[in-house]
């Protein structure tokens, strides 16, 4: 196993994650796990990023700490707060326990800030077999396991019924195995009389570039995380496709003012407004629209690559804990329960009740525990009452069984960068899709060369 440099603290303190030294952390050997099934846990375990915010929150918490009895849990809520979390590692007293997004995993691995997990995940018995394997492959770096995946994220096909039945379209137009398909749509769903009404179809820019790239046959980075492959033919096609898309519509500045002038979370949604024609999009946006907008023209299907097979992107949040953690004991025994199958049922009965009492379908959870996934789907998940949230439900349960997951990298919130301005250079007119993405590939790759180097040189 490789050895850490020390933590710098003076390079940790106030800066981002792109700009703190790499080598951060100390010895990743085993004597770093202080996993015992048998001790007795006992004191203060703070997290952070997480907030039980809800029912399936609240139960699981609720439940890890009577099994964890003794133990003091408190929250740190919203989102992880990077440079506070490395500032935290760096001065010695992170917290016990964090929650991140999953493709954060592999920088903090690399540069010390977060333990191995493998030696918790063999004491406690966490059946790694039972995640799935995008998901998993998002938290294992250099075949060490560096966070246990919770919830799951992959996208389906929405689409706004009336406005494809007055155009004569249908979702299978719409599901991305023909690329003419959605220009067709474009073309004859957007409203554009001088000011823009009604979008026709949103591809998502520039947060989906990865998935109109699968779709397309490629892969933006390669599988071992080393080699950035953002200027592929197949890439740089995807990206004039949907870039295109907008052009079609008024421009991306337009499509992207109208969308965020939209009530997206509330009962005036562009579904049910009759301003937007589809997209792809989350499956966790089902819920919102079965729950502010029950009686929207809804259709929903599979997202497809051109030739013809489902496909999503999986990204999620997982658990890890911190180097120098106070209650590693504690933090491990938390992971087991918080994501094992016994607990995700719980919150599921929990999310069922409410949802019997208020008169709505439960359409399910997605989580990265596949095994939890079919229990929860075969006990609560009811279809036959409505046939548009019946074909939500099962889109987003055949998605998740089709997905892909960039994988863990030493540079992974640079590669992203990297990309992110490429599309946002091509969406604002400053670039061609080619140029852009030639600019991306060398910015990517001495970013990845770099990392790479810090760990492999250690």
């Amino acid at each position: 196993m490789k050895t850490r440099k020390s933590l710098a603290i003076a390079a940790a303190l106030g800066l981002t994650l792109s700009a703190c030294a790499t080598g951060t952390g100390g010895s990743q050997t085993t004597e770093d796990s202080q996993f015992d099934p048998e001790a007795e846990v006992s004191g203060e375990l703070n997290i952070m990023g997480f907030g039980a915010t809800d029912e399936i929150g609240e139960t699981r918490v609720k439940s890890a700490e009577e099994k964890l009895d003794g133990v003091k849990v408190s929250l740190v809520e919203g989102d992880l707060d990077i440079q506070q979390f490395l500032s935290a590692v760096a001065s010695g007293e992170p917290p016990a326990l964090i929650y991140a997004n999953r493709n954060q995993l592999g920088t903090f691995a690399s540069r010390g800030a977060i333990m191995p997990l493998n030696e918790c995940i063999n004491a406690h018995g966490i059946q790694v077999d039972h995640f799935r394997a995008a998901a998993m492959s998002q938290v294992t770096f250099e075949d060490e396991v560096y966070g246990v995946p919770e919830f799951n994220q992959v996208q389906i096909v929405m689409g706004n019924s009336t406005l494809l039945e007055e155009q004569g379209l249908s979702v299978e137009d719409i599901d991305g195995s023909d690329w003419d398909g959605i220009r067709r749509a474009a073309d004859t769903l957007v409203k554009n009389e001088g000011k823009l009404s009604v979008i026709g179809y949103d591809t998502k820019l520039p947060e989906f570039l990865p998935i109109w790239a699968k779709a397309n046959g490629a892969d933006i980075i390669s599988a071992d995380g080393r080699k950035a492959q953002l200027n592929d033919p197949a890439v740089v096609e995807a990206l004039e496709f949907a870039s295109e898309i907008y052009e079609k519509q008024g421009g991306f500045s337009a499509v992207k003012a109208f969308r965020d002038s939209a009530d997206f979370f509330g009962e005036g949604n562009q579904f049910a407004s009759n301003t937007l024609g589809a997209m792809p999009m989350e499956q966790w946006y089902v819920n919102i629209l079965n729950d502010v907008s029950p009686d929207a023209p809804m259709a929903f299907t599979t997202l497809k690559d051109t030739s013809g097979e489902t496909m999503s992107y999986s990204s999620g949040s997982a658990w890890a804990i911190p180097k120098g953690s106070s209650n590693p004991e504690a933090a491990c025994r938390f992971i087991e329960h918080m994501t094992k199958v016994d607990t995700w049922m719980e919150a599921a009965t929990a999310r069922a009740d409410m949802r019997a009492e208020e008169g709505k379908p439960f359409t399910g959870l997605f989580t990265g525990n596949q095994a939890a996934d079919e229990r929860i789907k075969e006990e609560f998940v009811k279809v036959g009452s409505d046939p548009k949230w019946d074909a939500a439900i099962e889109a987003s349960y055949e998605a998740n069984e089709a997905s892909f997951a960039l994988p863990a990298s030493p540079a992974d919130a640079e590669f992203e960068t990297a990309w992110e301005d490429a599309v946002n250079r091509v969406l604002n007119g400053q670039q061609e899709p080619q140029a852009a993405l030639d600019q991306a590939q060398e910015e990517a790759q001495q970013a990845l060369d770099e990392a790479w180097s810090s760990w492999d040189e250690e």
